[in-house]
């Protein structure tokens, strides 16, 4: 039936996102989800939405989730974008805003989703490795002679590594590309790293995205947004309106401003993860694991006497699921999101009678 497909499809390398198995007594420590449920203020607002106003449209500007983001962040709601799930307001990112004649800069190791896009929306690209310790180097992001970015997007805390990029870096990066519009996508960052939220009034050049499903708890309501210079941001709106005017319903908005409202909920789980994180960093280095620095919901391991296909599906058999990619330089890594304790404690007592087998 392929005989039916646009040419573009059969160019295309889909993005493969994290398995979801239908599986009971699993331990599922392979999508960065949070451990921890949605504010109880969230869930309320879900059940007082639900209700005759479903028959109409949402509010295709969301204008009251804008409202509390640009509060809680000290913008202004017309420098602040939202849409369904970081994912949909990264690709509108691509298409408005980061083709152009010269190729877009990224890291050689980070979202898989990038080149992805770049496939779709015909992107011609660049990849910037990592140095030795696997950490961005702002200075090979600068521009040289005969050498320009058209524009650059990296994570930040790194995925699926987990190094930040400390926020000087950052600036680095974005006053030496004055040419490009520079995207920094945040999707980890409320687990230790710096926002580059403060450089939005000095830069109209960057653009800055968020999530609602890690820190909030919210993936499986979809919700993302995008912050900076009200130019950018009117091109996302030109995008949207192009293509789904109305992306987030009256129940997902209806919970985003909740959980955006609960700023305690929000701390107590944040912290929670953290500290999760920083046990099972020095469990994980006890065994022998060399583990990276993090500043994201997981940690990015590998051992130096077993490789991590070999760890994952030893871990698998044990209804532990944890994130391998098959990949040059990290084929030897696993990407292991951050549990509950208890459930951190079984990774670890599986790993060690893997190790001592």
């Amino acid at each position: 039936m392929n005989r039916y497909w646009s040419a573009i499809v059969h160019a295309l390398t889909p993005y493969v996102p994290g398995e979801q198995p239908k599986l009971s007594r699993l331990i599922k420590l392979n999508t960065n989800e949070n451990p921890y449920g949605p504010s109880p203020r969230a869930l309320e607002a879900i059940c007082a939405t639900a209700d005759a106003r479903l028959r109409l449209y949402p509010d295709p500007n969301a204008d009251q989730l804008r409202s509390v983001l640009a509060q809680r962040f000290g913008l202004q709601p017309g420098q602040i974008f939202v849409g369904n799930g970081s994912d949909e307001v990264l690709a509108h990112a691509f298409m408005g805003l980061l083709r152009h004649d010269h190729a877009l800069w990224m890291p050689d190791i980070t979202y898989s989703f990038y080149p992805t896009y770049c496939g779709l929306y015909d992107i011609r690209y660049e990849l910037i490795p990592l140095d030795a310790e696997y950490g961005i180097q702002a200075r090979d992001y600068l521009p040289q002679p005969g050498r320009q970015a058209g524009a650059i997007i990296f994570a930040n805390p790194n995925a699926p590594t987990g190094r930040p990029l400390p926020l000087d870096e950052v600036e680095q990066i974005v006053a030496g590309n004055p040419q490009a519009v520079v995207v920094v996508d945040e999707a980890y960052v409320d687990f230790g790293g710096t926002s580059a939220v403060s450089l939005i009034d000095r830069y109209p050049n960057l653009l800055v995205v968020h999530t609602f499903s890690k820190s909030r708890s919210l993936a499986g309501m979809r919700v993302g947004y995008a912050m900076g210079h009200p130019g950018l941001i009117e091109a996302l709106d030109r995008v949207k309106s192009s293509f789904n005017s109305y992306p987030l319903d009256w129940l997902t908005q209806a919970a985003a401003v909740a959980s955006v409202e609960d700023e305690a909920y929000f701390e107590e789980c944040v912290d929670r993860v953290i500290a999760t994180r920083s046990q099972l960093t020095g469990q994980l280095q006890q065994l022998g694991f060399e583990v990276l620095p993090s500043c994201a919901n997981f940690v990015f391991a590998r051992h130096p006497q077993h490789g991590g296909a070999e760890l994952a599906s030893a871990l698998r058999e044990r209804s532990i699921i944890v994130r391998h990619f098959a990949k040059p330089r990290i084929d030897a890594f696993l990407r292991i999101s951050i549990g509950t304790e208890d459930e951190c404690q079984l990774l670890v007592d599986a790993l060690t009678e893997i190790l001592q087998a």
